[in-house]
């Protein structure tokens, strides 16, 4: 049997090397940073390969989103190829927590109407204020998006500051009903410009 090895302060102290992460840790593939821009559009290209089957997993991260326009909705669709119309059919569900200010509101619901069932429009991710203090973050996971034998499925969840003085925790999850592997992913509003945000690309290896 393995005799127990009592460690103290100063014996972990001297540890000088630690095994390497794993394989599955995260790695930042690109960064874009949003000045009055229409829309952020991650893609395969020169200056970085986005979704080239190198990682099963892709998260983007969403930091301090702040619209042009007051309550403007951001939102975001995928292609195929080369192509760039940004319409690919997908099935989704909306949920939504809400908590505001003045204590007046507390409710979590489904939102119907935010879904969508076979449509080919933008998924809607939040809904934000564009006071100066007001902006979005969260996070979108997209799952082996290169797949040419599967559906694409993604989990997003995000906290924003919306025009109402009210926050929201929304939970949008769904599927790409194409079994062709998606090379690029668009986010925009609806109305007006993204005026300032970071969204960062992150890829995740089997580990």
């Amino acid at each position: 049997y393995m005799a127990l090895v009592k460690y103290n302060n100063n014996s972990i102290s001297a540890v000088t090397a630690a095994a390497s992460m794993s394989s599955g840790a995260m790695t930042l593939i690109k960064t874009l940073t949003a000045s009055s821009s229409a829309t952020l559009s991650f893609l395969n290209g020169s200056d970085s390969v986005v979704f080239d089957g190198t990682y099963p997993i892709y998260v983007f991260k969403f930091i301090d989103i702040h619209p042009a326009t007051d309550g403007a909705l951001f939102s975001f669709q995928t292609d195929t190829g080369t192509n760039t119309s940004y319409n690919q059919t997908m099935t989704t569900t909306f949920f939504t927590s809400i908590g505001s200010e003045d204590g007046s509101e507390g409710s979590l619901g489904y939102q119907t109407g935010d879904d969508q069932a076979q449509g080919t429009a933008f998924q809607r991710l939040m809904d934000i204020g564009n006071a100066n203090d007001e902006c979005g973050v969260g996070e979108l996971t997209i799952f082996n998006p290169s797949s040419t034998t599967f559906v694409k499925h993604f989990i997003s969840r995000v906290q924003m500051y919306e025009n109402g003085n009210r926050t929201m925790d929304k939970y949008i999850a769904g599927y790409f009903n194409t079994t062709t592997a998606l090379t690029r992913v668009q986010f925009k509003f609806n109305s007006g410009n993204i005026d300032s945000g970071k969204i960062k690309l992150y890829g995740i290896k089997d580990s």
